[in-house]
């Protein structure tokens, strides 16, 4: 069975095994950089490690790109005033390959 981890990034908190890309808040890193991210918790068979409240950088990751997401829509509509507003927004994100579970 392949190691699993749980990774803090950006607010939020993503579960992966390695070979994995997954997209992440934007990061302050460049293209094919390797960085190391905040590992929570690590599986792999019986075997758990859980970190209280983290294990430190125990997962390395490759940084493919930055980029921007799908454009959301936001729409303020208020009823018999004749008032509706759209607006637009897309949120930057880095994608990451994941390289090695400590």
């Amino acid at each position: 069975m392949a190691k699993i981890a749980v990774i803090r990034t950006g607010g939020k908190q993503y579960k992966v095994q390695e070979g994995d890309t997954i997209k992440v808040e934007k990061l302050e890193a460049e293209v094919s950089k390797k960085i190391k991210l905040d590992t929570i918790l690590i599986a792999d068979g019986d075997n758990l490690e859980l970190g209280t409240p983290s294990l430190g950088d125990k997962v390395e990751a490759e940084v493919l790109n930055t980029a921007k997401g799908k454009k959301v829509l936001v729409v303020k509509y208020k009823n018999k005033t004749r008032y509706k507003k759209t607006v637009g927004h897309r949120q930057m994100f880095t994608a990451l390959k994941i390289l090695k579970i400590a």
